[in-house]
């Protein structure tokens, strides 16, 4: 099975503007996610619709592919370089690798190509909640799975509930998983889903994939350990300079 990785990076964040090209340690954070993609595959290409960041990943010898400036999720960018890609190498899988992720480990993404049996058609990320302060964030999306690691639901809640047992010990009952934003699709899934409409489930909880589910598309799990660091706004890039190892 042909695996390949796609980076969506956009130039315009409301909250960091420009931030594929912010300097960590010598190199634009979009160089530190390619490097660290391509130890876990061999085809990594960037999906941007922005010059500044394609010359940019053209300098340190990267793949690139402009899309369209209307894609209104990354999923969607994904969809559109996959096609243009699909016309230069053959592939069966894209994995979708947050441009804004410079700490992304190799091992989360063989996770997520391991996935891939015969009947997995989209794979993600999860990973044990351990914070109590994390059930009630809302942007810690939680998830439920069934026995096999299929997920059944996503969501911004506490799931499941626990009934009669106060909420400062249901970390001792129950084993709470929190997602963790990457995906793996089968090539021709990517595109289906890409085509659905918002349902109702996405449009209450701001969840794409559930989009996805309620369409009856089945999301296989893997569970990671690796902590990843998401960066949204320079204060996020504060810490990362601190963090990042030299």
């Amino acid at each position: 099975m042909k695996f390949i990785g796609i980076i969506p990076a956009r130039y315009q964040s409301t909250r960091f503007p420009g931030k594929p090209l912010a300097i960590i340690n010598g190199k634009p954070m979009i160089e530190w996610v390619v490097e660290r993609a391509s130890q876990a595959l061999d085809d990594v290409w960037v999906a941007t619709d922005d010059d500044r960041i394609a010359s940019a990943v053209k300098s340190f010898g990267g793949q690139v592919v402009m899309t369209s400036d209307q894609h209104p999720s990354g999923t969607d960018r994904c969809a559109e370089a996959a096609r243009i890609v699909s016309g230069k190498i053959d592939f069966d899988v894209v994995v979708n690798i947050q441009g804004d992720e410079p700490f992304i480990h190799p091992e989360q993404i063989r996770l997520l190509t391991g996935c891939f049996t015969p009947e997995v058609e989209i794979a993600t990320l999860i990973q044990q909640l351990s914070d109590p302060a994390e059930l009630e964030n809302p942007n810690k999306p939680k998830v439920v799975i069934g026995q096999t690691g299929q997920a059944l639901y996503f969501s911004r809640s506490v799931i499941p509930f626990i009934r009669g047992e106060e909420k400062n010990n249901w970390l001792n009952k129950n084993t709470f998983w929190g997602h963790v934003g990457m995906y793996a699709y089968r090539a021709d899934v990517l595109q289906k889903i890409t085509q659905l409409a918002p349902g109702k489930l996405e449009k209450a909880e701001s969840l794409e994939q559930l989009r996805w589910l309620e369409n009856g598309y089945r999301i296989q799990t893997a569970v990671t350990d690796f902590h990843s660091f998401g960066i949204d706004t320079p204060e996020d890039l504060e810490k990362a300079l601190q963090l990042f190892p030299q």
